[in-house]
């Protein structure tokens, strides 16, 4: 196998408690970083895991995990993980797996899910939007669709990811996160296959010719997967056909390398916004 027969790679650094007494990857630690890159192959399908699969009334139970040995990864070896789905059958569902050092094919392996009854621990079939997900992934198709509009229209999903992640999660008081600037501004939502919402942000005018971003979150567990940078470039781009020729944020600086991806850059001193360190940063549109 090489590492272009997978869509899907995740990278990971050999720790020093991974090593044996022949100062190699000990051989039950290759089932780990499976099950590592399994959980951030559910995030590159937009699926925030449990909540995507339980929705259906089932889970994942591993059935069968096979490893083969090609070579052995020793101490800080960067290694990188391919994960296809190669087959989803009535209730399971077959990944083929390689772990590579470079190029170097490290190692193989098969990992067997059944969907099933959590009660009951008995299989029942794949949900169709679950099977259809894992193929359109497969086949290159995206993930994430992002939808641009009003409060009306998108607020309620839009309220839903700020009250979790704002209110919920960081803290902010609830009166302090809801403004009047909601029902004026031009909002965004990120989607995945089964319609979930995911991430959120919205557009307002700063002042002439300047658009302001804000309220951007992604949930807990989709964070990284670029659904955060999918509605970033929505309010970028609607930015853009409003004719604005500046957008400015405030960042969380704990956040700031994120827009700083995105072409954003540094302007002024740090400063307390709602008991959290921001930092404006702006980009020319």
């Amino acid at each position: 196998m090489k590492r272009s027969d997978f869509r899907f790679l995740h990278r990971l650094r050999v720790r020093w408690a991974e090593i044996d007494a022949q100062k190699i990857v000990f051989n039950g630690h290759y089932l780990m970083y499976f099950d590592t890159a399994i959980a951030d192959y559910w995030r590159a399908l937009a699926l925030p895991y449990p909540e995507a699969v339980e929705q259906f009334g089932g889970d994942l139970y591993v059935k069968k995990a096979t490893v083969e040995y090609h070579a052995s990864a020793r101490y800080d070896d960067l290694l990188e993980v391919g994960i296809r789905c190669t087959r989803v059958g009535n209730s399971s569902i077959l990944f083929t797996l390689a772990i590579f050092r470079q190029d170097e094919h490290l190692i193989s392996g098969e990992l067997v899910y059944v969907h099933a009854d959590p009660q009951t621990q008995t299989s029942v079939p794949v949900p169709q939007p679950l099977r259809e997900v894992l193929l359109a992934y497969e086949e290159g198709l995206p993930m994430v669709q992002v939808k641009v509009g009003s409060w009306d229209e998108l607020g309620r999903d839009a309220h839903a990811i700020r009250q979790t992640v704002f209110v919920d999660e960081q803290r902010i008081p609830a009166e302090m996160e809801w403004d009047e600037a909601d029902a004026i501004s031009l909002h965004a939502v990120a989607y995945n296959r089964f319609g979930m919402p995911l991430a959120t942000g919205r557009l307002l005018e700063h002042v002439p010719g300047v658009a302001k971003i804000g309220r951007m979150a992604a949930l807990r567990t989709m964070r990284g997967s670029g659904v955060g940078r999918a509605v970033l470039d929505g309010l970028m781009q609607a930015a853009r056909e409003r004719g604005y020729r500046e957008a400015v944020l405030h960042a969380q600086t704990s956040a700031s390398a994120f827009y700083a991806r995105s072409g954003f850059t540094p302007r002024g001193p740090e400063f307390d916004e709602v008991g959290i360190p921001h930092v404006e940063m702006v980009k020319a549109l």
